[in-house]
């Protein structure tokens, strides 16, 4: 029903818009821009809920300008697939001209959204790479335009930090996804690859935290929240940029969402280390695992520069690698797609009781004067909020609900070499994961247990070979080695 008016309007013989509703991610609520030069040339606000794209057309496009209210027309609902669309719709057809993909990302609702619409005031804040930052579309009183159905409201931007900067109307002029402008879309141009002209950094040895209890000292160290998603090295430089991860693999493909993020960055060539995460970074490894089979969006949190237009700044202070990493990020906008691991200042103690309150990772305390080594030592600590590890898989507990495959996953620890008996983790699963797992574990059944388990807890576990291996958020460790309050994250 929602959609009726989208289709009704358009001949899908004809245009090459999407007839297919598409899928929630699944993850957070996707958000996109698409730059329109029709009739009149606008800018089509799209925001996913309840499965479909809420849309506005922006007359003049969005202000970073707080005193600015820019009309913003609703139109009909569009599918989710049209989240990313971008082509040629054809003389004759409905909306007919060229439409470009300005920008891409995740919305965050400031308030119940459901009720802001009703209300006619929809406070939100946008994870873009071009918009960011606080928004309010507020809805004209008066009449309905001359469609019945079709309304009136204001796109004003909130005064925070991504307000009064560059106007994005006048600074981006080609699409986020491809690179062309209004010209190569209609003529179906490849898309265009920023060429760099210094030699491309291959990947290093990365520098790993000590876990720890106790927090460090604020004068010789500073602290950084704690991310929760893949550790990646970005190369940039001749060739076109590439992503790799902690072990050195090269998982551009994978990550392909986020290449185009790094073209807005002038340098040479550069090696960045970060963390890769889903939406705005918060939503956890789980999500970026969704995040990896959805295809995106993806943020990157940058905290260290190793090298930079073909000098290596490995040696220097990780003040100095910072001053170089905030020059490189100054001209983009804050809380984009690309942003960097923010420096927490004042009392680490109350921070990292806060990071904990809110239910994130914990912090990573940095030595100040420490130049980059690969490996793990004690310039970085790791303070983490709760324990996070990773287990074997030996086994599944039968469920009594035939919509369950499994009740709980029996796991097991790594010791030298030998398996200790761990207990089980009985949540953190959805339907999905759950499906995934049973199939994943039914080829590897065996008769015995991989692992020596007391016979009470051993009754009705299905037993399986050691191969499987989960990431595993827990409370504490028992005085019987077992797990408490122990929540599955993803497979490893």
């Amino acid at each position: 029903m929602a959609l009726d008016r989208y289709h009704e309007r358009r001949d899908f013989a004809a245009t090459p818009e999407p007839r297919d509703e598409g899928q929630p991610s699944g993850i957070g609520l996707r958000y996109s821009i698409q730059n329109h030069d029709a009739t009149r040339l606008h800018w089509d606000l799209r925001l996913e809920w309840q499965g479909v794209l809420l849309s506005w057309a922006i007359t003049r496009g969005p202000s970073l300008d707080p005193s600015d209210k820019r009309l913003a027309v609703r139109t009909e609902d569009h599918p989710l697939s049209y989240l990313r669309f971008e082509g040629q719709i054809p003389s004759g057809q409905y909306g007919a001209g060229t439409v470009m993909l300005w920008d891409l990302g995740w919305w965050q609702p400031l308030e119940p959204a459901a009720r802001g619409l009703s209300k006619g005031h929809l406070s939100f804040r946008i994870h873009g790479r071009r918009l960011t930052g606080d928004w309010n579309l507020v809805r004209m009183k008066g009449r309905k335009t001359g469609d019945s159905k079709r309304e009136n409201w204001l796109l004003i931007k909130s005064d925070d930090e991504a307000a009064h900067r560059a106007d994005p109307v006048e600074t981006y002029r080609t699409s986020i996804a491809t690179g062309r402008d209004f010209p190569a879309i209609a003529a179906e141009k490849a898309p265009r690859l920023r060429d760099r002209t210094g030699a491309r950094p291959r990947p290093v040895p990365v520098q790993l935290a000590t876990l720890t209890e106790d927090l460090a000292d604020s004068g010789s160290h500073w602290h950084e929240l704690k991310l929760d998603g893949y550790r990646a090295q970005v190369a940039l430089g001749k060739g076109g940029t590439r992503i790799w991860t902690r072990n050195g693999h090269d998982w551009t493909d994978r990550f392909a969402d986020l290449v185009p993020a790094f073209d807005d960055l002038d340098c040479k060539s550069a090696l960045i280390d970060g963390e890769i995460v889903a939406g705005a970074g918060l939503q956890g490894f789980g999500a970026l695992q969704d995040a990896i089979t959805a295809g995106g969006p993806f943020g990157f949190v940058a905290f260290d520069l190793t090298q930079l237009d073909g000098k290596d700044l490995s040696k220097r202070p990780l003040t100095d690698r910072r001053r170089a990493l905030e020059r490189l990020f100054s001209p983009l906008p804050p809380m984009g797609a690309l942003d960097l691991s923010p420096v927490i200042d004042g009392d680490p103690q109350e921070a990292l009781d806060l990071i904990c309150g809110s239910g994130g990772e914990g912090v990573i305390a940095k030595r100040r004067d420490a130049p980059y080594r690969g490996g793990r030592s004690r310039d970085w600590l790791k303070i983490k909020c709760r324990h996070r590890a990773e287990f074997v898989i030996v086994g599944w507990q039968a469920s009594s609900s035939l919509a369950r495959p499994f009740a709980s996953l029996a796991v097991a620890a790594r010791r030298g070499g030998d398996l200790v008996y761990m207990g089980k983790v009985g949540t953190g699963f959805d339907q999905d994961a759950m499906a995934d797992l049973a199939a994943r574990m039914a080829p590897l059944k065996r008769s015995k247990a991989p692992v020596q388990v007391p016979k009470a807890e051993a009754r009705g576990v299905t037993w399986i070979d050691p191969r499987l291996v989960a990431e595993v958020d827990y409370a504490e460790t028992t005085g019987q080695g077992r797990l408490r309050h122990a929540v599955f994250l993803g497979l490893r």
